[in-house]
């Protein structure tokens, strides 16, 4: 909270500082919520600057969780905390930006903000975006944020419910391109994914890497963690404070090691490795046989199930995943399984590890999803590119 009220005191000071008042370039602003949004982000901010790379861009966040880990991206000239949704700061903002085209990423639906960009005529998209007939704009408390939706010059959904859902309610300005974060992790593939320390603990058993786990996923696999002694862990907790990774390791009834103590320990002998710092998740799913992602045990919120779907690995949730489509896709695909109990995971996790040929289509599955749902980047960019440029 503190974060989010200091990091917006200076906003206009630091925009001052890092833009020019006389424009030389056309400016990109995009606007995203937190760090995933931003990862969504990025196959266009890379579509722009592939096109015309003097382009400026100006990232812009609502969380300090997405702008504290971005500030420093390498792609914007200006990232910045978005001061809260007022007639004032919207005003205030956008003409000091200066933006020549917006783009608003998923959710992001600021009423003050996009009365503006459409009084100045200003081109304004909202890219991969997901509807639901019981989220709040559609009842009657919400209708401030329905009639905001007016104020966008397209709207690029995910899916045709999404689509169908606007188009009843006489939104017709709205297609489908997909969700950009398919183009996001297949990336990762291109990437250099190596890990010295992954490959030293991993040797040549079967690895479950454990992704942005809380207490509650962790409940679920501890009880696996000491009956499958011959399985190695990496888990990769959400949240890496000491006081949370003490809580986790002191319930731990078996070898284990904490990232940031490497050099004090071997190894080899460890059946768990705790990652307690953030950025390497998405390479450490590159060693993973079978992939946990967290959030879905409890009520946070399923986490990111696509970057290991992108290494052709078999995934496990929770079942509290109802507002994440692709966790129903990847179910149908026959690539992910949801489990209610340690029991559950335990049956799914034995069924892994014994049958190789089960595993390996598992993870054939996975991949498969994957890359018959990229795309979503060229899409949008056949669409915006004509107004940017």
């Amino acid at each position: 909270m503190k974060l989010f009220v200091e990091g917006r005191k200076n906003v206009f000071q630091q925009i001052q500082l890092k833009l020019s008042v006389r424009k030389e370039h056309k400016r990109i602003w995009i606007h995203t919520a937190s760090l995933g949004e931003y990862e969504q982000a990025v196959p266009i901010i890379e579509g722009v600057l592939a096109l015309h790379p003097t382009s400026e861009i100006i990232v812009s966040f609502f969380s300090p969780s997405g702008y504290e880990i971005k500030k420093n991206n390498p792609y914007a000239k200006l990232t910045t905390y978005l001061p809260l949704d007022t007639k004032t700061n919207a005003k205030k903002f956008i003409e000091a930006i200066q933006p020549d085209i917006a783009l608003f990423i998923k959710y992001e639906i600021w009423p003050n903000y996009l009365e503006q960009l459409k009084k100045r005529k200003i081109p304004t998209y909202l890219i991969s975006a997901n509807f639901r007939k019981n989220q709040f704009l559609f009842n009657p408390l919400g209708g401030f944020m329905f009639e905001a939706l007016k104020s966008f010059t397209h709207i690029f959904v995910q899916h045709q419910d999404s689509l169908h859902l606007l188009k009843d309610k006489g939104i017709h300005h709205v297609s489908v391109s997909g969700d950009t974060r398919f183009d996001r992790v297949y990336q990762q593939l291109q990437m250099q994914n190596k890990l010295a320390f992954a490959e030293e603990f991993k040797q040549q058993k079967l690895c479950m890497v454990c992704g942005s786990t809380w207490p509650e996923d962790e409940t679920l696999l501890l009880e696996l963690i000491h009956k499958n002694p011959e399985l190695k862990f990496i888990i990769a907790p959400h949240e890496v404070e000491k006081k949370r990774i003490h809580s986790l390791t002191e319930k731990l009834k078996t070898s284990y090691i904490l990232h940031s103590q490497l050099q004090k320990s071997s190894l080899r002998d460890k059946q768990v490795l705790i990652i307690d710092n953030i950025g390497l998740l998405s390479k450490l799913y590159a060693y993973a046989d079978i992939a946990y992602v967290g959030g879905a045990a409890g009520n946070t919120g399923l986490h990111n199930i696509l970057e290991p779907a992108t290494f052709g690995v078999p995934i496990i949730i929770g079942e509290n995943h109802k507002k994440f489509p692709e966790a129903d896709l990847l179910i149908k695909e026959k690539a992910l399984f949801s489990v209610t109990d340690p029991q559950a995971l335990q049956t799914i996790v034995k069924k892994l590890v014994m049958d190789t040929e089960f595993r390996i289509d598992t993870g054939k599955n996975s991949f498969r999803f994957i890359e018959k749902n990229r795309g979503a980047k060229s899409r949008v960019m056949m669409e915006i590119k004509e107004k940017i440029f």
